[in-house]
Formats: C-alpha cells, structure tokens, sequence
C-alpha cells in the first residue's frame, strides 16, 4: 500500500476533434498539478491538504469550470460552489452561491474547521469568507471572454450546456448537457483519505441553482474506505447519490474500489451523465465515466502515471 492520488477537470460530451487549442491547455494544466500534488504527497502533508492544493491550483486556471474561469448564470454571474471532506473523521464543509471567493474550496475547508456547520451559501458564505480573511475578487476576475461567449450560444439555443460543448446549432434547442467540475481525491501510505470537489456548474443556469459538488454523497464524499469526486449531469448525480454509492457498494458488497465505481457509473447512473475519480485505503485508483470523455490525471507511489480525455482501452 502507498499514496495515490486522481484529479479531473470535468466529464462530458467531450468531442474527440475538440480543437487542439482547447485540449491542449488542459491537458498541460492537468499534467503540472498532477506534479503539484505528487510533490505534496511526497512531502507528507496530509490528504487533506494535498486535495485543496489541487483543487485551488484547479479553481485558479481559466481552463477548467470553477473558480477563475466558472461558466456563467442566466444572469451573467458566477455563482460557485464547493466541497471538501475528510475520511477518518468523516467531517465535511461545502459552500455553495459565492461570487467573489478566489478559492471556494479553501472556503470549504474553513467551514469545517471554523465553524459548527457543514454548509454555507450565498451571503452568509460570502461574510464568512470576509471574516476568515480569504482571498476575494470582484466578480469579474471571475468571468473569460470564452464564457461570456458560451452563455450567448447557450441563450441563443435557449437550453443550459456544459462548458466543452461545441458552437451550438440553431435547431438544436433541446437537451440538458453535463457540467464541468475540478475535483481531486488522494490517499497517504497509511490509508488517510480525503476528497475535494470545485465547481462554476452549468452555463445558462437559473440564478441559486446549486448542483451536486457540494452535497455531501453526491458529488463528494470520503470515508475509511474511499474518496471520491463526481463530474457529470449534477441533477443526475444527485439522484444517485453516486459518491456515496460507489463507498456503501465496497461496503456492503465487499468489492474493490474499481469494480464498485464501474458497476455505479456503468449499472446505476444513466448513460451520459457521470464519471468520477476515486482513490481506496489500499492505494487503489478508479476513473471510470459513461460519458463521452473526462479530463483526468492519477499517479501512485508505485510509478503509474497518467493524463487522458477519452477511454484508453
């Protein structure tokens, strides 16, 4: 047993000819925080601070949909939203409707560890974040010239759409698409576990709609047994309860971590809405997903390496 560690930027309908100036940044964002991570791992700070390094060096890259670079309401805004979670204590904070916290996922983490509560939203989060000092920005740090130009595609096709997708088409005015997350999940070689999940959500969704990230077993949860950050259709997600799901399989099943987030995210979740990134006690690593592609990197104590887009096999 050893340390492992997986990160994603989002799983979708990912096409395989997405232009290379789109894949490519990425990719390289992907492969550089992979390192950030192994080196912390290495370091041997904690699971928990590893996964809110990731996911803050995630939220700061425009590439990616949360924090600096979040996909835009119907009304023009930002409204994030995060989580992170420890799996020996079980103890969990989330955030979700802020507008101007550089990194939710910090924000997160002191909402565990500050206050009583599991989470804050909107303008009670926002004061809390003042209050704790955090780094905040008006909202338009927040927003890119390539979002404001995915909400106009979005409302002119009058439908929400997930941050890869292509130019839309005039007459394709129907469907709900997956949204973009950042997440990462990681284990030290003595089987501590943490998971940390980030998100902007949905292009042209409603204002105070809030997806699956930051509710606990949905799009994040860690225990003694796993971690795990879910990226997908967040209604979906929710409905599953998939990250909760793939750690209640392994126990009451008694199966591995791969074969329990397979048989999630290929027997339970609908087609084309879920993946995820896992991370087991024993140092094992699960991406599965049933959508098109997921941005994702993993490495393991024991030399395995790996940044990819769509299935490998």
């Amino acid at each position: 047993m050893g340390w492992a560690i997986a990160l994603h930027g989002g799983a979708g309908d990912i096409p395989v000819d997405i232009p290379a100036e789109r894949r490519e940044p990425r990719e390289a964002a992907l492969r550089r925080i992979l390192q950030i991570g192994v080196s912390a791992l290495n370091a041997k700070r904690s699971p928990l601070d590893v996964v809110e390094l990731v996911v803050c060096e995630l939220e700061n890259c425009p590439h990616f949909n949360a924090g600096k670079g979040s996909v835009l309401t119907a009304n023009g805004t930002v409204e994030m939203e995060a989580c992170i979670m420890d799996g020996n204590t079980k103890k969990c904070g989330a955030v979700s409707g802020v507008t101007t916290v550089v990194n939710p996922v910090s924000l997160a983490r002191r909402i565990m560890e500050k206050t009583p509560h599991v989470y804050l939203a909107f303008d009670g989060a926002e004061a809390f974040a003042r209050q704790q000092g955090l780094g905040t920005m008006d909202n338009s740090h927040f927003i890119t010239p390539e979002n404001i130009e995915r909400l106009k595609q979005a409302k002119e096709a009058n439908r929400v759409q997930q941050d890869y997708s292509q130019p839309i088409k005039p007459k394709e005015r129907d469907g709900d698409s997956k949204l973009g997350t950042v997440g990462c999940v990681a284990v030290d070689s003595l089987g501590n576990l943490a998971a940390a999940t980030s998100t902007g959500g949905l292009v042209n969704k409603m204002a105070g709609r809030i997806g699956d990230t930051p509710l606990v077993g949905a799009g994040t949860y860690a225990n003694k047994l796993c971690a795990i950050s879910a990226t997908g259709r967040g209604e979906a997600i929710i409905r599953e309860t998939v990250a909760r799901d793939v750690a209640a399989v392994m126990e009451y099943k008694g199966l591995g971590l791969k074969e329990a987030a397979a048989y999630i995210v290929d027997q339970v979740a609908p087609k084309g809405t879920t993946g995820l990134i896992g991370v087991s006690a024993k140092g094992e690593v699960a991406m599965p997903f049933n959508t098109t592609g997921m941005f994702r990197a993993c490495a393991t104590e024991d030399g395995l390496m790996e940044v990819a887009i769509w299935k490998t096999e």
